[in-house]
């Protein structure tokens, strides 16, 4: 089951990275359990509608067949991470989708 959550994320980031091109790229930081840790950058982080962007993935992964939740985002603390955002989220398999 890890692995195949890991190749889930991973195509869920591909695709995402490709749909939001330059404004936003997403890129794992860590799989721990159902809690996903992942990074955003990008200039989508001046916008507003921040968690929008963030989000997305969530719904990527449902898409896909995963209950996905977005449960904190991580402002920078910094003005030199002013162009990141960290995305906490909880994944687990879809009790309705047979995987």
């Amino acid at each position: 089951m890890k692995y195949q959550l890991r190749r889930d994320l991973e195509r869920a980031i591909k695709l995402y990275n490709k749909l939001h091109g330059v404004e936003a790229q997403a890129s794992i930081i860590s799989i721990s359990g159902e809690k996903i840790t992942v990074e955003f950058k990008g200039t989508f982080c001046h916008t507003c509608g921040v968690r929008d962007w963030v989000e997305d993935l969530a719904y990527l992964l449902i898409s896909m067949g995963y209950d996905a939740k977005l449960v904190e985002i991580i402002e920078p603390e910094s003005i030199e991470a002013e162009y990141k955002r960290i995305g906490v989220f909880i994944i687990k398999p879809s009790s309705r989708v047979n995987r």
